[in-house]
């Protein structure tokens, strides 16, 4: 029986296209663990008119157990859980598969689904699935017009790197890749409300700050608690969040520890870090891939964001953390958890933190990450030109008598124009005063004396709760508030 699917739109009519093509189907879809990829895909296709096989690979199995799980599916699905003998090795276990599908397809306008769930898990050491993958979709499956195949991993990079670039046999196989990333703040609240959550969009931000919108955190909000309670018992009670850090890590990457270290150097810097810059304080060591590889399936699974900063002195690619768990479980859980794990579990730790100035601090590195997950409705709200490059941009003054400026967000436009982006988190509206207004119009004299542009700066702001019209309100030419990023009209 499937369960509704909230949200995900674009991916539910890619899938439905996938499902009514005329021609064999290779999908490859991948994104972070708890992100719902499996749910997507078994409650897309279970109900639907076709032979439907979920075969589920297990984290800690041997090829044995692996085998196991496949023979199991292949039992449920075309044999009616007869009992089957396990395949000695998968080349055999796809020729039976192969042959149930001949048999079960004597009208070949029916529609086959075989979904490979956690590939990169089924996938063991020297276990050969890989090759026997490459032989039967080259010889066989490609040539059914009515297969479609889904693989699916929480390894963004195991999947990019060994079947969506392959240098083998399955090199330019896939057909479609789908990267399942968290819920926008939209999404989350339809995913809330669903659960009988009515929250108010102030709350909702504030939980999506701390946790992100991640459907499997999200399911842990209770109606009747108010974010900051959630927050609190999701985080700094000893449940799931508290732990989940270490465990998101480990089951994503070989040589956890030193992803784990590369994203502390990351947030560590809340405007951006060059790799050379990271590679100077990380001392990583030479096991599992080169710290580029590292960089690469960090930004795959959505933990951070490069770019390239508009800078005249390099042509580096600089990276920001933009996962808000992940911020917020380096700001605020791991540094707490030894004391917290001796507190009481009812605690009210967060609300002592509440308000504080490392709580502003968090709320507007937070927001910005929040942000930059938001840039496509940012750019419709201020009527960005498609195309435009997002960015940020940083001048260090060389003397004294020099001014510097930090720029949050922006927009390399193709109109001949640049769009400046301030991005600020305050609970009521902001509120533009004397002394800011020159702050805003020092950076913009900085940017364009230092870049020497002589295109059309346009100054506004992204503003959580909006900014109050006063007599320095007109300095800015746009506004972009929280209240944007759940409007439906710019999704």
């Amino acid at each position: 029986m499937a369960n509704k699917i909230i949200g995900r739109v674009n991916e539910q009519r890619e899938l439905k296209d996938i499902f009514i093509s005329s021609r064999s189907e290779f999908v490859a879809i991948y994104g972070r663990r708890r992100i719902g990829k499996t749910y997507l895909i078994h409650n897309f296709f279970v109900n639907r008119k076709c032979i439907y096989l979920h075969a589920q690979g297990s984290q800690t199995g041997d090829i044995r157990e692996q085998l196991e799980n496949f023979t199991n599916a292949l039992s449920e699905t075309f044999f009616n859980n007869e009992p089957i003998k396990v395949a000695e090795s998968w080349k055999e276990a796809f020729e039976r598969l192969t042959r149930a599908m001949e048999n079960s397809s004597g009208n070949k306008k029916n529609k086959i689904v075989l979904f490979f769930d956690e590939l990169p898990w089924m996938a063991t050491p020297k276990s050969g699935l890989l090759d026997a993958l490459d032989y039967y979709w080259n010889r066989t499956w490609s040539n059914m017009p009515n297969l479609k195949l889904i693989i699916c991993g929480s390894s963004a990079s195991w999947i990019i790197k060994k079947i969506i670039y392959s240098k083998g046999g399955l090199h330019n196989r896939v057909t479609k890749e789908i990267n399942l990333n968290s819920f926008s703040l939209y999404e989350t609240k339809e995913y809330l409300q669903n659960m009988g959550c009515e929250y108010n969009d102030e709350q909702i931000l504030e939980i999506y700050m701390a946790i992100g919108g991640v459907p499997y955190y999200l399911n842990s909000i209770k109606k009747h608690l108010s974010a900051m309670q959630n927050i609190n018992k999701l985080c700094f009670s000893g449940t799931d969040l508290f732990v989940e850090f270490d465990n998101l890590f480990s089951s994503l990457f070989k040589e956890p520890d030193s992803y784990i270290e590369i994203i502390r150097v990351i947030a560590d810097t809340r405007y951006g870090i060059s790799r050379p810059d990271i590679e100077k304080k990380c001392k990583l060591s030479k096991k599992g891939g080169s710290l580029s590889d590292k960089l690469k399936a960090l930004q795959d699974a959505g933990f951070i964001l490069s770019f390239k900063p508009l800078m005249n002195d390099t042509r580096e690619l600089f990276y920001k953390v933009i996962d808000e768990y992940s911020l917020f479980y380096m700001q605020w859980i791991e540094p707490e958890k030894d004391s917290l794990l001796k507190m009481e579990k009812n605690s009210n730790f967060w609300k002592s933190k509440y308000k504080t100035p490392a709580w502003y601090a968090w709320a507007g590195y937070s927001f910005e990450a929040v942000s930059y997950k938001h840039l496509n409705i940012i750019r419709k709200v201020l009527n960005i030109p498609a195309g435009s490059r997002a960015s940020t941009w940083k001048y260090i003054p060389k003397n004294s008598s020099e001014n510097g400026a930090q720029i949050d967000l922006l927009f390399d436009r193709e109109d001949k124009s640049y769009t400046i982006c301030e991005i600020k988190y305050t609970e009521k509206q902001y509120v533009i005063d004397k002394d800011y207004s020159k702050q805003l119009r020092n950076k913009e004299d900085v940017f364009v004396s230092i870049t020497k542009t002589k295109k059309q700066i346009f100054l506004t702001m992204v503003a959580a709760n909006g900014v109050k019209e006063n007599a320095y309100y007109d300095v800015l030419n746009g506004v972009v508030t929280s209240r944007d990023f759940f409007d439906p009209k710019y999704i």
